[in-house]
């Protein structure tokens, strides 16, 4: 099981009112950080409750080395660690109460070993300082190395996080993603984000993922480099963005100093101002949702 492989296949869901959540989704994750990058409603979330045998697909397969995740869903559980975007905790109760509890959940039986492991897990996330605090009083970035402490529990083969910073301060982001980098190599571990940064800073493949199809897959620094001297950007009076949006292909702007800085994707020089500047995985993220949207429309 160590270095296990994971395979998605064909996955398919459909919600009731025809939401096509999955569409065809096909992924072969390798140990280490994976960042699974998209908008909103993109269909990050459902992919990761699946995979975490929290609901089924229509139809497909997922594979973790050879346990078969749909058909053995306690196989899988044994070893998944799961973060979930949303992780709830008990405020009035302490972290190593609470980290205790699930501990023997997990099937840590053995009060010496499960002792043990609660401390251990607790200094790694930093929080043994913290232990005996409420975890209502804990910040948003304690609560979320604290999931990540539940997550650990009985040396998970797969950890899955979904949008883990989100709402974290930049000190806590900080924090939380050196946490995550030091998870393991021989770990397969799946970041679900629709923060470009987390991903840019911390894994080495990726796929970016809208309406529920996988629109591209591989390392980041490579989809970068595809980019270079093709990625150019003009600072304009926010009057003439629709002319330049109608002349030209802009992925993204943003406003800089009160004035609207633009990115466009062109293969050559589009003149009128414009320079060229180093691709980002902003710039990769963006144009391939605007060329997914043109293919649609």
């Amino acid at each position: 099981m160590p270095g296990a492989t994971l395979k998605i296949r064909d996955l398919h869901k459909t919600y009731s009112g025809d939401v096509r959540a999955l569409q065809g989704i096909e992924l072969d994750i390798e140990p280490g950080m994976f960042g699974l990058l998209g908008p909103n409603g993109a269909g990050k979330s459902t992919l990761m409750r699946t995979i975490a045998t929290l609901q089924e697909p229509d139809r497909g397969s997922i594979h973790l080395g050879d346990i078969d995740v749909l058909a053995n869903k306690d196989a899988v559980r044994r070893v998944l660690g799961y973060l979930p975007q949303d992780f709830g905790v008990y405020p009035s109760v302490d972290a190593v109460t609470l980290l205790t509890h699930f501990a023997m959940l997990k099937g840590i039986t053995a009060p010496k070993d499960r002792k043990a492991v609660v401390e251990a897990l607790l200094n790694r996330v930093n929080l043994w300082q913290h232990r005996k605090k409420k975890l209502g009083g804990y910040s948003g970035g304690m609560r979320q190395r604290f999931g990540i402490a539940q997550a650990l529990l009985g040396d998970p083969r797969l950890i899955i996080v979904d949008e883990p910073t989100a709402g974290l301060d930049p000190e806590e982001r900080t924090r939380f993603l050196n946490l995550l980098s030091e998870i393991g190599e021989q770990v397969v571990v799946l970041l679900s984000t629709h923060i470009v940064e987390d991903v840019a800073d911390l894994c080495s493949n990726m796929a970016i993922i809208a309406g529920g199809e996988v629109l591209q897959t591989g390392a980041p620094h490579g989809a970068i480099d595809a980019l270079a001297g093709k990625t150019w950007r003009k600072v304009i009076d926010k009057s003439e963005l629709e002319a330049h949006q109608r002349d030209h292909t802009v992925i993204s702007t943003r406003l800089v100093g009160g004035r609207t800085v633009i990115h466009v994707f062109a293969e050559d020089d589009p003149g009128e101002g414009f320079d060229p500047v180093s691709p980002d995985l902003e710039d990769v993220y963006f144009t391939t949702l605007h060329d997914a949207r043109s293919e649609a429309a």
